[in-house]
């Protein structure tokens, strides 16, 4: 069975891939076979190769004459139709991309891992493969590390064997998929087991510390999958479903092929569940096993067909798990989010390969409500589930959707396509139009905004005539958030005798300064069941009532947060500002414990928000610089781009500069050589 071509003639089936991983020289060595059929005369096969030594280069068992640019490796050979081949690699590579070594030199083993970001076309830095989407093949992969570490990768599991010092892991699949979709994980981790409604084996990862959050994180993990299965109408197309959380993992989470990756800042405890939670990033990365894996696009014009239909397919699960009003307010404030854009003349069009995340995932999303409303949803749905059986396991097309959606609805799509899909504005009264149709909430939300501006009538006096009206915490928390400045005291005394964990939340951070009347009732946010709510109350208590910050403090002294422990810092801050709160001895341990998570040993968005207390507020020592000065070659481009920017803060004070000039004595590799450059040094 033929799937797709690299290049013309040239039919890649299979890759075996055998591998050893040493994270201490971070390199990478073993072999990859592939399998081939050639379908027309050639006489060269290339395969995608970034900065990789071989040591051994075999066509059929003979070596071939071969070049090798450090990109990519061409065999030459003259080779006739509807012929198999073999090709074998050895190599050693030691990538700077795709392949992430973290912790194994912080002393802390708990942070040892090693994992995996291909990102479209870059798994051909660790693994010989293809930088491009339509070659999709079989991949089986074997691994080799530490038998004292989990390991994790695509494809079924066979049963693990000692090979020497290491255990060796075996993977196996049975249908093709793109290679920037091959994915391993290796850390310390624990796993539960569930299997879904159809019978999927469900793996849900964590580390063996993090026990108590495994359930918070994955809360409707189940559900969501069955979910998805029964709405899109293909079954799940992959043997089973993995997810695996790491550490500085570059974006929320990435679809590999039955084995998603994402970052453990979503691991959360149940507190957090209300605030920040793993339910929208897991839908997404789930429906992407169908739109990106099953079904990819052939290049980057087409990827509304990824990430539009991931989001809508999410928020759909959303509102299965939390109620349909849920799904309404989210699109809602996703068209508010690109109505924003459109003001500014920033608007882009889903045709657009260089279009940004908003337009491709809200867009994409919002565009997708918009049809399956237009065509109605028997024939929304038919055209998914004709869309993806014809071209499972192949690449894709918009045009390829839509003569399916054409098939279907036998209705005029121009229209559509030009409003929706090719023009750069969003039509966001025929989204609002849509919604309210749905939803009595929205409707009255529209209703309560148009009376506000018509009528003489006292506002306070209209948004308690819709409010009383409905039972919707939604839509009474989109009022106290927008309409904050014109509610009245008492209104607001009566929002937070409600008890109700949103709306509260709603009043605790809208509000710029808090009445006196609102004094207690603020202090009784401090012991609310949401960090968010206490990380708020906490700091306007404390800016606005002076006398009573020792007291604050106590009743907060134990709260950490999310995983980037927000509440902490802050109350660290605050306590180390506080005059006469603790002893000097308390104060420097409390300093110490501040500056301690700059260090590399934490998750980048720890450190993020103590690099900014330190900038804003308490300065910086001389290890939080050289904490600084690693955060600017870190592997996470936007956690590099902000260190670098704050550096560069740093640097134009002359002061500052001497210290990094004196610093550069205790820095070396690397990091000394990109504080050199910015100093001007050689």
């Amino acid at each position: 069975m033929a799937y797709c071509q690299n290049h013309s003639g040239i039919d890649f089936i299979q890759a075996d891939g055998d591998l050893r991983i040493d994270p201490i020289a971070k390199s990478v060595q073993g072999s990859v076979t592939y399998k081939l059929e050639t379908l027309t005369k050639t006489d060269s096969i290339f395969i995608d190769a970034v900065n990789i030594e071989f040591s051994s280069v075999l066509l059929d068992g003979r070596r071939p004459r071969f070049t090798y640019d450090g990109k990519r490796i061409v065999i030459f050979k003259k080779l006739s139709a509807g012929k198999a081949h073999e090709i074998r690699l050895v190599y050693r590579a030691i990538p700077t991309q795709a392949l992430y070594f973290l912790g194994w030199t912080d002393k802390l083993p708990e942070n040892n891992q090693v994992w995996t970001q291909g990102q479209g076309k870059y798994t051909s830095h660790w693994f010989p493969s293809f930088d491009d989407m339509n070659e999709k093949l079989i991949f089986n992969l074997c691994i080799a590390f530490d038998p004292t570490y989990e390991v994790i990768s695509n494809g079924f599991p066979e049963k693990p064997a000692m090979e020497g010092q290491l255990k060796r892991h075996c993977f196996t699949m049975e249908h093709p998929m793109s290679s920037y979709l091959l994915a391993l994980v290796a850390g310390k981790y624990s796993k539960q087991r569930s299997t879904s409604a159809s019978g999927i084996p469900l793996e849900t990862y964590f580390y063996p510390q993090d026990s108590a959050l495994a359930e918070p994180t994955f809360r409707f993990t189940k559900k969501i999958f069955d979910f998805l299965e029964s709405e899109i109408g293909i079954p799940y197309p992959w043997q089973q479903y993995k997810q695996v959380p790491v550490r500085d993992f570059l974006y929320a989470g990435m679809e590999n092929t039955g084995c998603t990756i994402f970052a453990d800042s979503y691991m959360i405890d149940s507190l957090a569940f209300v605030d920040k939670n793993y339910i929208n990033v897991n839908a997404h990365e789930m429906a992407h096993q169908w739109f990106g894996d099953l079904v990819t696009e052939k290049d980057g014009n087409h990827h509304w067909l990824h990430e539009g239909f991931a989001t809508y397919f999410a928020y759909e699960a959303e509102g299965d798990v939390f109620g349909q009003e849920y799904l309404f307010w989210k699109l809602l404030e996703s068209g508010r989010q690109l109505e924003y854009l459109d003001s500014r003349g920033e608007g882009e069009a889903l045709t657009d390969p260089g279009a940004g995340s908003l337009t491709f995932y809200e867009k994409g999303a919002l565009a997708l409500y918009i049809l399956r409303n237009k065509i109605g949803e028997k024939a929304f749905s038919a055209a998914i589930k004709n869309y993806l059986k014809a071209h499972q396991f192949g690449n894709v097309t918009i045009a390829d959707f839509m003569e399916e959606v054409k098939k279907e609805c036998n209705c005029p799509l121009e229209s559509f396509y030009k409003e929706w899909l090719d023009s750069p504005d969003l039509q966001f009264e025929d989204l609002k139009k849509m919604l309210a149709a749905g939803s009595w909430e929205i409707s009255s939300y529209f209703k309560l905004q148009r009376e506000l501006t018509t009528s003489n009538a006292d506002d306070e006096a209209i948004i308690q005539k819709y409010w009383d009206a409905s039972g919707s915490v939604f839509l009474k928390s989109q009022i106290i958030l927008d309409f904050y400045k014109t509610l009245s005291t008492p209104f607001l005394e009566m929002v937070l005798a409600s008890g109700d964990i949103l709306l509260r939340q709603a009043v605790a951070v809208s509000l710029d300064k808090i009445p006196a009347e609102l004094k207690t009732e603020f202090e009784g946010l401090l012991g609310d069941p949401s960090y968010r709510t206490i990380e708020a109350a906490l700091y306007k208590l404390w800016i606005h009532f002076p006398d009573g910050r020792q007291a604050y403090l106590e009743k907060t002294e134990g709260v950490n947060g999310f995983p980037d422990k927000n509440v902490r810092i802050l109350w660290l801050t605050l306590a180390i500002l506080t005059r006469d709160y603790m002893e000097p001895v308390d104060k420097s341990r409390a300093m110490a414990e501040l500056r301690s998570y700059t260090s590399p040993a934490n998750n980048f968005e720890l450190r993020q928000r103590v690099f900014v207390v330190l900038d804003d507020v308490l300065g910086f020592s001389d290890e939080n610089l050289k904490d600084l000065v690693n955060a600017c070659l870190h592997h996470g481009w936007q956690f590099r781009k902000f260190a670098r920017d704050l550096m560069d803060k740093q640097l134009t004070d002359p002061k500052q500069r001497q210290r990094m000039g004196q610093l550069t004595k205790e820095l070396n590799g690397k990091e000394l050589r990109y504080i050199q450059s910015k100093l001007d040094l050689k």
